[in-house]
């Protein structure tokens, strides 16, 4: 995991090996669970700074679990992982595999969780082919101090939850706003409604809302960013950052209110909403019909914007449902 502050308690055990124990206080189904579900993990996974994206997490044996992680500079280190051993709650084995666009670097983990009363010990250990990758890993990537960092924000992650909800974790539970609509027409023809310009200034936005201008650069890291204007006049600008684009199946993107200039800002009528809200809209056909479900969720979130975001999915769920009926009714003309 890169990183590049200093500091660890990780260490270097044998050749070959990376190996970190941590004692958390939370029993060890709870800690299990935030290692294995992606609404969790994408919280904490880590060192401090980086921001991660969960594309696909199959928690077996033979399961694929993909991710990116992006660091302070704006740099994605893409993850794909499969399962090797699943044994809840006890112990999950699983080989990090070369991605595109991400180093050539092998190696496999081990992840057992211990239950020490009503706290749970977990030891990571990472096994390198040989003790020259463990060390290159360790010298251009701060592997060790990195995952020290990552355990930390797991730490700090479960804290947060028992502050709030303890082990039941049902206050404390980060939000998700999910919505799925079917469209009576092909994924092809919804994947361009939902990507191109043209297409997106006829039906995106609060109905009674015009679309004055919008640029786009539909590519990971590129941007969505308009301009609406409300029906009693004044205008409103917001941007969509892309992280994920695989056509026709998925988008992932983080929105986000923003100025003229594209920099992010507060909602205008609610200073407590969270500034970033993280977006997974899958397509899948079925008899030439298009089911699109929607998944949003804040991300670098302070607890007060997440209470706000958790408050609000009632509202968000009439106000993507007029959305998605301006999509249907744009859908109809083309």
């Amino acid at each position: 995991m890169p990183t590049s502050n200093a500091g660890s308690s990780a260490a270097k055990v044998g050749e070959r090996e990376i190996v970190a124990t941590k004692i958390f206080d939370a029993p060890r189904e709870l800690v299990f669970q935030m290692w294995t579900e992606p609404k969790h993990l994408e919280q904490w996974w880590g060192p401090k700074g980086f921001t991660t994206t969960v594309h696909e997490m199959d928690v077996r044996p033979g399961g694929v679990w993909r991710l990116t992680m992006r660091g302070p500079d704006g740099v994605d280190y893409k993850n794909r992982i499969v399962y090797v051993d699943v044994a809840k709650p006890e112990r999950l084995v699983y080989k990090h595999e070369p991605e595109k666009g991400s180093e050539p670097v092998s190696f496999e983990t081990t992840v057992t969780f211990v239950a020490r009363d009503e706290k749970t010990e977990v030891t990571v250990r990472q096994l390198f082919p040989t003790a020259a990758v463990r060390e290159h890993v360790e010298e251009k990537h701060h592997a060790i101090e990195g995952l020290n960092q990552t355990l930390g924000r797991l730490a700090e992650h479960l804290a947060q939850r028992n502050a709030k909800g303890g082990a039941s974790g049902q206050p404390g539970d980060y939000p998700e706003f999910v919505l799925t609509r079917v469209f009576d027409a092909p994924r092809a023809l919804v994947f361009q409604a939902l990507t191109h310009a043209e297409h997106l200034k006829h039906w995106w936005g609060p109905r009674g809302f015009v679309c004055v201008s919008g640029t786009l650069d539909l590519r990971p890291g590129g941007l969505f960013h308009y301009c609406m204007r409300a029906p009693n006049g004044p205008e409103m600008w917001g941007k969509f950052v892309y992280r994920e684009i695989v056509a026709p199946e998925r988008i992932v993107f983080v929105n986000a209110f923003s100025d003229k200039d594209g920099n992010s800002t507060r909602n205008p009528w609610m200073p407590t909403w969270p500034v970033e809200v993280l977006n997974t809209v899958t397509l899948s056909e079925r008899y030439g019909k298009t089911i699109v479900t929607l998944r949003g969720r804040p991300v670098n979130a302070t607890e007060e914007e997440r209470a706000t975001f958790a408050a609000g999915v009632e509202s968000m769920r009439k106000g993507f449902g007029g959305t998605f009926d301006q999509l249907a009714e744009y859908l109809t003309k083309l």
